[in-house]
């Protein structure tokens, strides 16, 4: 009595009180309207990047000079590093597509292999995001913060200078480190080839460079957080880290449901269900946080 109901709801128009519409399982339905609401909120994060980011257009920091490092690689790497962890997120997403598939024709020894490597990049996105993280807050090469919060940079030879190297410190000693402005100002008065490029990317001469710290400059940078940036707009940093965190905490969030994915699927939960359903709507979270992180390399990264 209950299939004759179930057949009859599923022959019945799409949304006029079919338990099944188009078919589709109550979980699966309830996993594409999820879907919709988180891809309004990651809507919402851009729009208000891309607002932000040509308000102050003349200021804003140039992600390929931010993001130029590569682990254990020495020179600058521009948006390198940002491209791997990309490739390795859209690989799990293959693999995620490959234990779908198995799981569709039940093939329990392959649903587990292709689970596990798409956990083992879930892992490594995580990790090579980590890295990013802790390199962004403790900084490249420092900065200087003016008055009006504008941020301004140390240049010789048209390349960025490190301030770390004008005070004689190590950047990678992992001290945290403080440096005095008028100590600052002292040592850059001293070297004639030392130079500064403003906030709007234009440089000043020697001598001038001495004048504009000496009237402007409020404080020496090193590193970012909420509150400061050295990379140039504090914005650029609260962006940074709250959408690539929320996206992160997706990713953590997909890692954690794949492995439990894998561990019913050992157990054999599934086979004694009749169905892998759950793999399919597992999956299908697993490649919208894949299609969003593509959305964020390209409007927060390459634009």
């Amino acid at each position: 009595m209950a299939d004759t109901l179930i057949q009859n709801d599923m022959k019945a128009p799409a949304w006029e009180g079919g338990d099944v519409p188009y078919k589709a399982s109550y979980g699966k339905m309830m996993m594409w309207f999820f879907l919709i609401t988180d891809t309004l909120t990651f809507s919402a994060f851009l729009a208000a990047y891309g607002f932000s980011r040509f308000k102050y257009e003349d200021i804003w920091p140039v992600p390929e000079d931010v993001f130029t490092h590569f682990p254990f690689l020495h020179g600058e790497h521009p948006l390198l590093f940002v491209a791997l962890m990309t490739f390795i997120l859209i690989m799990s997403s293959v693999t995620m597509v490959l234990a779908v598939n198995y799981g569709h024709k039940k093939e329990k020894n392959k649903v587990i292999m292709w689970l596990s490597l798409t956990i083992i990049g879930g892992f490594m996105f995580l990790a090579s995001q980590a890295w990013e993280w802790g390199h962004f807050i403790h900084g490249d090469s420092g900065a200087i913060q003016l008055k009006n919060t504008e941020v301004v940079h140390v240049y010789n030879d048209s390349h960025r200078y490190s301030i770390y190297d004008i005070m004689g410190a190590d950047s990678h000693d992992g001290q945290h480190h403080h440096f005095e402005l008028n100590n600052f100002q002292e040592k850059f008065s001293l070297n004639s080839d030392l130079y500064i490029r403003l906030a709007n990317r234009t440089f000043l001469n020697h001598e001038e460079s001495i004048e504009y710290l000496n009237t402007n400059a409020n404080q020496v940078l090193l590193g970012a957080n909420l509150k400061d940036n050295e990379y140039g707009h504090v914005l650029f940093a609260d962006y940074f880290f709250f959408i690539t965190g929320f996206h992160g905490f997706h990713v953590f969030s997909g890692v954690v449901l794949l492995i439990i994915l894998l561990i019913n699927t050992i157990k054999g939960t599934y086979e004694r269900r009749g169905h892998y359903e759950m793999v399919e709507k597992i999956g299908l979270y697993w490649h919208f946080v894949d299609l969003v992180w593509v959305f964020v390399f390209t409007f927060f990264y390459l634009v």
